[in-house]
Order: structure tokens, then sequence, then C-alpha cells
């Protein structure tokens, strides 16, 4: 099992409890909690950990935590053996809607976030809202980020509903999540089952991440994912919108929802900053980069575009509204 220092106090003992009882041998790892620990070195102490316990093929690597946890288990398991099977156990409202769901596994590099992992898919996600009693109100709020993103790129009536009544809000039952929940994983589910590599139409689910993972890296990660997302998606909205590729209206409805929920909606960090992590993200090509843009709320359309077009973008949408 390998888990955080934040997760594995509130559950680790739980957990290790039922699979002992199910006749499971333990063996447990700890890392220090946080996207500054999402490093190959972290990486490395897991794999000497795995090979310590004489770990086979035959068992089985747990995730249990959030989406740093789920992707440095997830990218230990593929690396050992070349290969062992490993369950998702996501314990915070983010790593349940999206990264627990796909496969993808990876480390930050200093040149960005998620340079370096593998696809690999795990065995089972078990998500369990009761886990989410135990998640502040900060990063619950932060988590609700993706939540949105998956609204704007395929489910209008999501959308409709975040709008009219925020996750935010405390009046949400266990049952309520459960099914919005459900809702995220299959919209995920459908788009990787159809390009599991992202060769095509899984690029869509990086909508708002072209922005939003150089808003996150230039915060040094103090700025959460899913807050990171959100201003992302706000400021490439913003832009596309006054370039003509996106629906009139559009960027205002996006930016209602993302405050509602008491998310950023733009940076005030320098374009140039911006651009320096934006060129070293994953969606490059070259002298291009492939933009996700909302064409309406419920549809998206992937756009090549220049490197210049892409710092267009960052000067029509970022620091704009502060």
């Amino acid at each position: 099992m390998i888990s955080d220092s934040n997760v594995a106090p509130l559950y680790g003992e739980r957990v290790r409890e039922s699979l002992e009882k199910a006749g499971y041998e333990t063996y447990e790892i700890v890392f220090g909690a946080g996207e500054r620990n999402k490093r190959l070195s972290t990486i490395e102490v897991m794999l000497e950990k795995l090979a310590s316990f004489s770990l086979s093929r035959k068992d089985v690597v747990i995730a249990l935590g959030g989406g740093v946890t789920g992707d440095m288990a997830g990218l230990a398991a593929s690396m050992y053996l070349r290969g062992v099977k490993y369950v998702q156990v996501p314990t915070s409202l983010l790593a349940m809607v999206d990264s627990s769901v796909g496969g993808k596994c990876a480390v930050d590099l200093s040149s960005g976030k998620n340079l370096a992992g593998a696809f690999f898919q795990p065995s089972a996600v078990v998500a369990d809202m009761q886990c989410l009693h135990t998640l502040s109100a900060d990063l619950f709020r932060d988590s609700c980020g993706e939540v949105i993103k998956h609204g704007v790129l395929k489910d209008p009536e999501l959308f409709d509903e975040l709008l009219s009544h925020p996750l935010t809000e405390a009046d949400y039952r266990d049952s309520d999540l459960a099914r919005i929940v459900a809702r995220n994983v299959s919209i995920k589910r459908d788009v990787v089952n159809a390009d599991e590599t992202e060769q095509g139409i899984r690029q869509t689910l990086n909508l708002g991440h072209t922005l939003g993972h150089a808003i996150e890296a230039a915060s040094d990660y103090a700025l959460g994912h899913g807050s990171s997302v959100a201003a992302g998606l706000c400021c490439v909205a913003r832009a596309t919108e006054k370039l003509g590729w996106t629906e009139a209206g559009t960027a205002e409805r996006i930016e209602e929802v993302t405050s509602a929920h008491g998310l950023p909606t733009d940076t005030a960090l320098d374009h140039e900053t911006i651009m320096s992590y934006a060129v070293h993200d994953k969606k490059r090509h070259g002298a291009t980069v492939n933009l996700i843009v909302p064409i309406r709320i419920g549809e998206v359309e992937i756009r090549t575009i220049s490197i210049d077009q892409l710092a267009q973008v960052v000067d029509l949408g970022c620091g704009v509204t502060l």
C-alpha cells in the first residue's frame, strides 16, 4: 500500500486491517505529501522498497490517496518488474473524478508537470464518498475545477446543475456526490476507451490544462491543480471568444460557474512566465501546440496553433479581469 503522510494516518490502518482479514500480507510505503515530492527521486525510493518486500508479479500495489499518490504508485507499479497490478483508491474528489481514471501515471520534471510517465491502467478503482468527509474545504473546492471542466467538455446538464447548485454548498449528500462522481467517470471513461494513449480525442480532456499547468507550475504548485485548471479554462475561453473561435457568451458562463465555486477565473502571473512554462507542455508538437478550445458548453475542438498564436491567447485571456 502506497500512501502519503496526510492520508496514511487517516485510512492506512483501516485498509491494512481489511486486507489482512482477507488473507493478504501487507506492506506500507508512506512518502511526504505534496506535489513537490512528485519526482523521480521519490519513485526510486518506492522501487527500492518494493524490491525489499520481494514483491512478485502476482502481488498488487494499492494507491491510497489523492492524485499525486495515484500517479506515483501507478508509475512505480508500471516500472517494478516491468509492471505489476495496482488498484486506485482515491480519497479526494479530484482523484475520484479525474486522475484515478484513465491510466495516466507521471512525475514532474523541473521543466514542467507530468513530463515523465506512462500509460498504465489500474485493475480497479474504488471510490468511497465517505473519504470526502475528511477533505478540507479548500481541497474540496479545488477539486471542483475538474468537475466544471467535464461539464464544459461534454455535459451541458452537469454544467447547468453546477451553475445553479455549486458543489461547495453544504447540502450535497453522499448519494448526490456519488451520482456526480459517476457521471464524471463515465465522461472520462468514454473518451479514454476511444483513445487510450492520447493520439486524438483524449487530448480534449486537457481542456484548460495548457495554461492551467503553466499557472500551476509557475506558482511552484502553491495553487492547486483544480484551481489552476479552472483559471486556465477561463483564460482560454476569454481569449478564444475574442478570436471568434468560441460562441459569444460562453466565457462569461464559465467564469460564472467558476466563481460560484470560489475558484480563480484569472491569473496575475506575467505573460512571459506563463509562456515559458506553456511551451514545455506535453501538448506541444515542435513549433505548434494543440489547444483545446471550448466552442460552446458541451462541445470543444482540438485546434493546432503556432507558438505565436498561443502567446496571443495568453495576452487576450490572462490578467485581463484583475
